[in-house]
């Protein structure tokens, strides 16, 4: 339950252990949330970011090399880890972002730009992920992989490009 409290910026009276990637959130909520701003949170995002493209790399190496029984754990690790990403994401920063940007409608704009894009490229990531769940078991998978794995891994990159440099400064603590 401390993860879903720690993802709406819920706090308790009592104290209580934070995960070891959560800095304290500080001042005021976002207007109409109970979503702080978090000091680490875009630093916690791009560590995600480095992971799940290295995770991509290792799958793209193992594909390449023919090890398709070791691509498929590592799709299952990518999977879990996208989508903790997008949650966190989801919640923490589009959710705070909404609110937040409300008087600013350029940057707002711009914010429901990036969750719609976003929203399109983890349907096409999810569906290459349902496609190859079974990569290890099925050898006839391994034909079209590789190329559709270029193709994920491309968009992936290019949207954490465009997220690192545009999107996520505009994460700041409320005035």
């Amino acid at each position: 339950m401390f993860l879903l409290d720690w993802l709406l910026g819920r706090h308790h009276d009592k104290p209580q252990a934070a995960p070891a990637h959560a800095a304290p959130e500080v001042g005021p909520c976002a207007p109409g949330t109970s979503i702080r701003y978090s000091a680490d949170l875009i630093e916690h995002l791009v560590r995600d970011h480095r992971s799940m493209l290295d995770c991509v790399g290792q799958i793209s190496r193992a594909a390449r090399s023919g090890r398709l029984d070791e691509a498929a754990p590592l799709l299952e690790r990518f999977r879990t880890d996208l989508q903790g990403h997008l949650l966190v994401e989801n919640v923490r920063l589009y959710v705070y972002l909404e609110h937040t940007l409300a008087g600013d409608p350029a940057s707002h704009a711009l914010m429901h730009e990036f969750r719609h894009d976003m929203d399109e490229i983890g349907k096409k990531v999810v569906a290459f992920l349902a496609r190859y769940a079974r990569l290890g078991e099925d050898p006839s998978l391994a034909a079209s992989f590789t190329a559709d794995l270029e193709a994920v891994g491309a968009a992936l990159a290019d949207r954490i490009r465009r997220e690192e440099e545009v999107l996520y400064p505009l994460y700041a603590p409320v005035a």
